[in-house]
């Protein structure tokens, strides 16, 4: 028979096993969606996470996919926690994990441009239309699904009214400036480089998109909203150093400098990056398009 002392002993063993103070989690997976597999993980983004480590005392472990169909089944499974992508991306991991948003990153000058050779006599979007275009890789944000939301903005059809032909930057470079194509969608680092590499030849921007919406660090649903607030305050506490972190890593990181960090990032911030997605003709945001 339990003694009056062992009873009391075993209701306090259960009221700290079940009452335990809301803490932060720190054994984490962090994936990032552009970038496959462990050694250029660990060399683009291995600044950031170290410095992410040191300044919100969280233990962030590397967790590299494939593509990213894997990284939303990953953070479905609960086998990551933390994943860092773009705009495009994030209203697929929303739709099928219910992702939350943790904080953003403002680039500089992220926008779709719809460009033309100066000498085609294209002066107004109305002239694209039964023209080819091309554009960048299928689901791109600001390679497809930009441009493609900036020439329905004002006023075509782009499924309808235009021939699009999905091609890689520099094949798309050497198609307008051989006026194979009629006009090309891409962003403006995109057009900084076909000046630089056909200085000869004169670019006319027929279109200028809105600033498009924020590429994000996302958590998944099952990760408490303590070990949220520890991440989101880590890199707003240090955006300095952050920034710093994320532009030592080497490869595609070069495209951050300027970048800003905004922690007030909500949901419905984009709303038109869906509207981008019914433009295309997908409307459920379910699938990536391009995989």
């Amino acid at each position: 028979m339990l003694t009056r002392r062992a009873w009391l002993l075993a209701g306090l063993a259960v009221v700290a096993t079940t009452a335990t103070p809301a803490v932060a989690q720190t054994d984490l997976k962090f994936a990032v969606t552009d970038v496959v597999g462990m050694e250029t993980l660990q060399r683009e983004w291995g600044p950031f996470q170290k410095m992410l480590e040191a300044k919100s005392g969280l233990k962030l472990a590397f967790f590299p996919v494939t593509n990213r169909t894997a990284a939303v089944e990953a953070m479905n499974s609960k086998r990551v926690d933390f994943v860092f992508t773009g705009p495009a991306e994030y209203v697929v991991f929303r739709a099928r994990t219910n992702a939350v948003p943790v904080i953003a990153v403002q680039r500089v000058d992220y926008f779709p441009n719809v460009v033309v050779r100066a000498d085609s006599g294209i002066t107004d979007v109305q002239d694209l239309k039964g023209k080819k275009i091309a554009l960048g890789s299928i689901g791109s944000t600001s390679r497809h699904l930009g441009p493609m939301q900036l020439l329905a903005d004002l006023g075509l059809n782009p499924r309808e009214d235009v021939k699009v032909v999905h091609v890689k930057p520099n094949v798309g470079f050497e198609g307008l400036k051989r006026g194979d194509v009629a006009a090309m969608g891409m962003n403006f680092t995109d057009l900084q480089k076909l000046r630089e590499r056909d200085p000869e030849t004169a670019y006319f921007v027929l279109a200028r998109g809105r600033d498009l919406p924020l590429d994000l660090i996302l958590a998944g649903p099952h990760v408490d909203k303590a070990t949220i607030d520890k991440l989101r305050k880590g890199i707003a506490d240090n955006a300095g150093e952050m920034m710093k972190a994320v532009l030592a890593g080497e490869g595609e990181n070069v495209k951050y400098k300027g970048m800003a960090w905004v922690p007030s990032i909500r949901d419905e911030d984009y709303n038109y990056v869906r509207k981008m997605y019914a433009t295309i003709g997908q409307t459920q945001f379910a699938e990536f398009v391009g995989d």
